[in-house]
């Protein structure tokens, strides 16, 4: 489950604009803006190492924000990170409290080993819980061990957390079992070309009269 315990110290922030948050970037803050609960949105700076820390494995963390002597529960709801360093760019957050429900999007991790000679594919690499915002998973486990060609695990089929329910259609496929192609050696690509380049020159009319 998702700690209570991650600190963040933020401050408040009163320039805006695309020139404030680079200069805030250049200061190792990122920007964010925390909403919700029918309050006016604040912008914050956050420590950007502490935050990315949190959230590079859990976008859903649950953040203790301390800001200005005061403390506020907040979870990630859009994190923009940088398209190629894939530093944190901007983080958007909203209010939450305790014993509030929310509904998150989850990782989904497979586990096991299918049939032999099969394989799988994970149709949905995250489903839509609804669970308490101080309590949320950090991702729904489901069992691929031995399953055959042809099976499915719908999302309807998944144990989920105590304490969650499930958002996502039940029907969902979740992870889809099958035999994988063998794809064809040079050897056969050769002779499977010279095949059809054979067959192509005898088809051709003659030119003989």
């Amino acid at each position: 489950m998702a700690s209570n315990e991650n600190r963040v110290s933020a401050s408040v922030r009163s320039d805006f604009g695309k020139g404030a948050a680079r200069r805030t970037r250049r200061q190792g803050l990122t920007p964010a803006v925390l909403y919700g609960h029918g309050t006016d949105p604040v912008h914050l700076s956050l420590p950007t190492h502490e935050t990315w820390l949190i959230l590079k494995d859990n976008p859903n963390a649950l953040l203790t924000l301390q800001i200005d002597g005061d403390t506020e529960l907040a979870l990630p709801r859009d994190i923009q990170r940088h398209p190629v360093r894939w530093t944190l760019e901007h983080v958007d957050l909203i209010l939450v409290r305790r014993g509030e429900k929310v509904v998150v999007d989850v990782a989904v991790h497979a586990e096991g080993e299918t049939a032999s000679g099969t394989s799988y594919v994970l149709e949905a690499s995250t489903i839509s819980l609804e669970a308490e915002a101080t309590h949320l998973p950090e991702y729904v486990s489901v069992s691929v061990e031995g399953l055959e060609d042809g099976d499915i695990v719908r999302a309807g089929d998944l144990t989920l957390p105590e304490g969650s329910t499930l958002e996502t259609d039940p029907e969902t496929p979740v992870v889809v079992v099958y035999v994988p192609r063998e794809e064809p050696s040079e050897d056969e690509e050769s002779e499977e070309g010279a095949t059809e380049a054979a067959a192509e020159e005898s088809a051709e009319p003659s030119d003989e009269s």
